[in-house]
């Protein structure tokens, strides 16, 4: 998967596991992304092809990402028991079966051999199977890394691996167009990544060996993968805090709340603005019934939202060392104009122009709102954070698109309004409300 000159810096930047094994990690955390929001990328088209309500199609959406928020705290605890590579397979299992048994459904469904309700009630069930069981993968992965890499190789080693989540929200809707094979439609694009996933669970099981860990590690809950809004989990080393030092923080203290409600009202308008794209692009570009180049479009959108989040999260962040009260404030910003280009968009041009600016702002404001509310609190609370953050995060994902989609069936700029007004609100009260006081450790 790897050139020559790949497999040397891989080799040079994480010496304690060789390059096949890093690019075999590599794979599954590029993999486990790209599958769920290529599916993203087409469910919309797929929905108007079998005349299913907009909103439950969102929905099938939200109960898998309700399922991945519920277990991914359950099998990041998992992986010192169970061992990494049982709970990687699990992951990839759980993919596999998801992605090919979903993919058989909906071309029943397309081919008219399962009646349309019948078919999402199967798609839903099956999509279970990814939402309860593929969050144990990127954990596992975390901690496999952290487990056999000497500390000061640890950074760089994590960075590469979680950097392929982020990456794998980019691929999947590029590629996804070019999976609508002749014979199995729009239900291609689920049934090669379920292939995919069979090819990388093979690797998994051939190349990497069993566990024999250096240090104890544990990873991250992973955020769910969705196109636009990639996650950059990272692990925890158990070994760095003792268990005696934390302390339990409630979610009302003063210190991380206003944090928090930033948090929580960017993630529902981002929510929302992934949960509606699909259909806005149906509607305004006037393909309903033309779903099958929906969704190649879709792709393309999503695409330029994913590239721009990366952009801000890998580039203008670093680059101009900017605080997490700025990143916030821009980013909604940033977010909240995108948001209103988006919602009066009338051609392609100008959807895949504020969709992107959306989703730049976005970029900006997770990883700030992450990062304020980490310094907010002192060393011994950082698990009870994490924590917090990662509880705000999956779950504007649960209820909030499909809102967003019900919303949009009334009117499209009430949805797109209420969004714009979580980022205006954002901006102003976070003006005076968000203030950086870095505690004593």
């Amino acid at each position: 998967m790897v050139g020559k000159q790949g497999e040397d810096e891989l080799s040079n930047m994480t010496r304690s596991i060789p390059a096949d094994r890093m690019a075999v990690l590599f794979a599954i955390m590029l993999v486990a992304a790209a599958g769920n929001t290529a599916m993203q990328s087409i469910l919309p088209a797929i929905g108007a092809k079998l005349h299913i309500p907009d909103v439950w199609v969102s929905l099938a959406f939200s109960w898998s990402a309700l399922l991945w928020v519920l277990t991914a705290p359950y099998w990041a605890r998992q992986s010192d028991k169970r061992g990494r590579k049982v709970l990687m397979a699990r992951g990839i299992i759980g993919f596999f079966l998801s992605m090919a048994l979903c993919g058989v459904t909906l071309w029943a469904g397309l081919q008219g051999w399962l009646a349309a309700g019948a078919t999402f009630i199967l798609f839903a069930l099956f999509r279970s199977l990814y939402g309860g069981f593929g969050s144990a993968a990127p954990p596992a992965v975390q901690a496999y890394v952290a487990a056999r890499t000497d500390p000061e190789e640890r950074t760089q080693a994590l960075s590469l691996v979680s950097s392929s989540f982020g990456l794998g929200t980019v691929i999947g809707p590029a590629v996804a167009p070019f999976f609508i094979l002749p014979i199995f439609g729009l239900a291609g694009p689920l049934l090669v990544f379920a292939l995919i996933g069979l090819t990388v669970l093979v690797m998994l099981r051939w190349r990497l060996p069993d566990d024999m860990p250096r240090f104890a590690a544990r990873g991250a809950i992973a955020s769910y993968p969705l196109s636009a809004g990639p996650g950059e989990p990272t692990a925890e080393d158990e070994n760095e805090l003792d268990p005696a030092e934390q302390e339990s923080l409630g979610w009302r203290d003063r210190r991380v709340r206003p944090w928090l409600l930033a948090g929580f009202f960017g993630g529902q308008a981002q929510a929302m603005m992934l949960g509606v794209i699909g259909f806005l692009i149906l509607d305004r570009l006037h393909l309903r019934l033309r779903p099958d180049e929906g969704a190649a479009i879709t792709g393309i959108v999503l695409m330029a939202g994913a590239f721009a989040t990366l952009l801000s999260q890998w580039g203008l962040i670093p680059l101009l060392k900017m605080t997490p009260r700025t990143t916030v404030l821009y980013g909604a910003a940033f977010g909240g104009v995108g948001i209103l280009m988006t919602g009066l968009a009338q051609d392609l041009h100008a959807i895949v122009i504020g969709f992107a600016l959306a989703s730049l702002g976005f970029g900006l404001f997770r990883p700030g709102f992450t990062a304020g509310a980490s310094l907010s609190v002192p060393r011994r609370d950082q698990g009870s954070v994490a924590g917090m953050t990662a509880s705000i995060n999956g779950s504007a994902y649960i209820i909030s698109p499909a809102i967003g989609v019900l919303l949009y069936n009334w009117h499209p700029m009430i949805s797109y309004g209420l969004m714009a007004a979580f980022c205006g609100w954002l901006v102003v009260w976070g003006w005076s409300a968000l203030r950086q006081n870095q505690p004593a450790n």
